[in-house]
C-alpha cells in the first residue's frame, strides 16, 4: 500500500527539519527522511563537535601562555579521553534534541532509511513506496578521496573519522591547506602533535587574498606546525610503522614521514544514491543538483537544499536556503539565492570572518576601490588581550561609498565583520559605519575606523 503526503523531505540536516516544522504548521501532511544521522554534517562531524575541540585546543594554548597574564598553571597536559568526551557530548545532545523535536512534531511522520527516487512523485525507502505532490532534497555532502598514488594502501583519516580518534597523534600529516584541513592542524598542534600541512598549490587557502594566506601561513607556523606547499607529487607508502607522504616540494625533503594521515582535500554532495535519473532530475558534471534562484531543480515541485546544490558548503547557506524555499512557497515573498552576500568563517586561532568579495575579486570587477587596512596590533581589545596576530581589510567602490568586502583576520573577526555584513544587507554606504559610534573596547570600534582611512587602489 502506498502512503501519501503533500511534501516529502529527504534528509535531517540543517534546511530539513526546520522546513518540515513550516510546513507542518500549514496543515500539511510531510514525511521527513533520514537515512543516518538527525542534523546532518554541522552536529555530527562539523561544526558543533569540531568547534568543541577547537575550543579545548585555546585551553590548552592559552594555559601553556599563563606566565603572560601573570597567572601560574604549572606543566600542562591533555586528557584526551576528556577532550573527546565532552566533544562527543556536545554532538549527542544537540543530535537528541533534534531527534526529539521531530518525533515530537505534529502533523511530520519521521522515517529512518534510505529515499530513493522511482518517479517524480514517488521514491521507495525500503519496501515502502511513498508519494508526494513536493520533494525537498537536504542530502548534504561527503569527503571527498583523492585518487593520489597509493592511498589505498594506507590508512587515512577524514573529517568524519577524526572524530572517532583515540589517542593524540604523534606526527599528523593534513594534506590539503584549505578550511577543514587547517583547523584540524592547529588544533592537533596544540593537543601536542607535530603537525605537517601539505598543499598542492602554492599557498594556503588559495581562494583568500594573498596577504592573508601570508598572514595565516605565519600564524600556524609560529605555532611550529610545518606547511609544505607547492607539493605536485603527493603520493603514499608505508614507511616502517606509519606512513610516508610523498611531496615532491622544490625545498625541503622529497618524502616525510607520519604516524597519521588526514585527507582534508573537498567534498563531493550525496547524490549518487538517490535514483535522480528516475525523477529526471539533473545534475551538473560534479554531482550537485542544478537549481535555479528560487531552490527548484528542473522537475517542477523538487527543491534541492544546502550542500547538494552547489550553490552554498556552509551550515548558514543551507539555513538561508531553508529560508528562501519558505519565503517563496508559505509567505508569498520573492527571495532569491543571488541576493545573498557571501561570507564565512575559518576557525583557526585567531579566526578570518570574511563577507563580500576578495580584494582580488574586487579588481576584477575594474571597480575604482577604496581599500582600508589595520594590524591588530593596533587594535586596543586585541592589545589587552594579548592576541594581536592578523589585520583587518575592507574594500569599497570609490564612486557609489558602496561596500564591496571585508575580511577580518584576528581576535573576534568572525564576530565583528557580521556589523559590516549587516550594512552591506541594508544597501548603505560605508559612511554609515564611519559615523556610527561603537563600544570601547572592542574589536568592533575600530571598524569605522578602517573604513575612513581607506585609499585609492593602486
Amino acid at each position: 500500500m502506498m502512503r501519501r503526503f503533500d511534501a516529502i523531505v529527504i534528509g535531517a540536516g540543517q534546511a530539513g527539519p526546520s522546513l518540515a516544522a513550516r510546513l507542518t504548521a500549514t496543515g500539511r501532511k510531510v514525511a521527513l527522511i533520514e537515512r543516518k544521522h538527525v542534523g546532518g554534517t554541522c552536529v555530527n562531524t562539523g561544526c558543533m563537535p569540531t568547534k568543541a575541540m577547537v575550543a579545548s585546543a585555546y585551553a590548552a594554548h592559552l594555559a601553556r601562555r599563563g606566565a603572560e597574564y601573570g597567572v601560574v598553571t604549572g606543566d600542562i597536559a591533555i586528557d584526551f579521553a576528556r577532550v573527546m568526551a565532552r566533544k562527543d557530548k556536545v554532538r549527542f545532545d544537540a543530535r537528541k534534541s533534534n531527534e526529539d523535536w521531530l518525533e515530537g512534531m505534529e502533523g511530520l511522520t519521521f522515517i529512518r532509511g534510505h529515499a530513493r527516487f522511482e518517479s517524480p512523485t514517488e521514491i521507495r525507502v525500503g519496501d515502502e513506496i511513498l508519494s508526494a505532490r513536493q520533494f525537498f532534497l537536504n542530502v548534504g555532502g561527503r569527503a571527498v578521496t583523492p585518487d593520489f598514488p597509493g592511498v589505498a594502501d594506507v590508512p587515512y583519516l577524514d573529517n568524519v573519522s577524526m572524530m572517532d580518534l583515540t589517542e593524540v597523534p604523534e606526527h599528523l600529516i593534513v594534506v590539503g591547506g584549505s578550511y577543514i584541513g587547517l583547523e584540524f592542524a592547529q588544533m592537533f598542534r596544540r593537543f601536542g602533535s607535530r603537525v605537517t600541512v601539505v598543499e598542492k598549490g602554492p599557498r594556503l587557502i588559495a581562494r583568500e587574498d594573498e596577504d592573508i594566506s601570508a598572514a595565516v601561513r605565519d600564524i600556524l607556523e609560529r605555532e611550529g606546525i610545518a606547511i609544505r606547499t607547492g607539493a605536485q607529487c603527493i603520493r603514499f607508502v608505508r614507511s616502517g610503522g606509519g606512513i610516508g607522504v610523498g611531496v615532491d616540494c622544490a625545498e625541503g625533503a622529497p618524502e616525510i614521514a607520519g604516524s597519521h594521515i588526514l585527507l582534508a582535500t573537498g567534498r563531493r554532495p550525496n547524490t549518487d544514491d538517490l535514483g535522480l535519473d528516475r525523477a529526471g532530475i539533473a545534475v551538473d558534471q560534479r554531482g550537485y543538483i542544478t537549481v535555479d534562484e528560487r531552490l527548484e531543480t528542473n522537475v517542477p515541485g523538487i527543491f534541492a537544499l544546502g550542500d547538494c546544490n552547489g550553490r552554498g558548503a556552509f551550515t548558514h547557506t543551507s539555513y538561508n536556503d531553508f529560508e528562501i524555499v519558505a519565503a517563496n512557497l508559505l509567505d508569498n515573498e520573492p527571495r532569491r539565492v543571488s541576493d545573498r552576500i557571501q561570507t564565512y568563517a575559518l576557525y583557526i586561532d585567531p579566526p578570518l570572518g570574511r563577507a563580500g568579495m576578495s580584494e582580488t575579486e574586487a579588481r576584477r570587477t575594474g571597480r575604482k576601490l577604496l581599500i582600508g587596512t589595520r594590524p591588530m596590533t593596533r587594535v586596543g581589545r586585541a592589545k589587552e588581550k594579548g592576541e594581536t596576530l592578523g589585520f583587518m581589510k575592507v574594500i569599497a567602490d570609490a564612486d557609489t561609498q558602496e561596500i564591496l568586502g571585508a575580511a577580518i583576520l584576528g581576535t573576534g573577526g568572525d564576530e565583528a565583520v557580521q556589523s559590516i555584513l549587516d550594512v552591506m544587507y541594508a544597501g548603505r554606504p560605508y559612511t554609515t559605519i564611519t559615523h556610527a559610534m561603537h563600544i570601547h573596547p572592542t574589536v568592533s570600534e575600530l571598524i569605522p575606523t578602517v573604513f575612513g582611512e581607506m585609499r585609492p587602489a593602486e
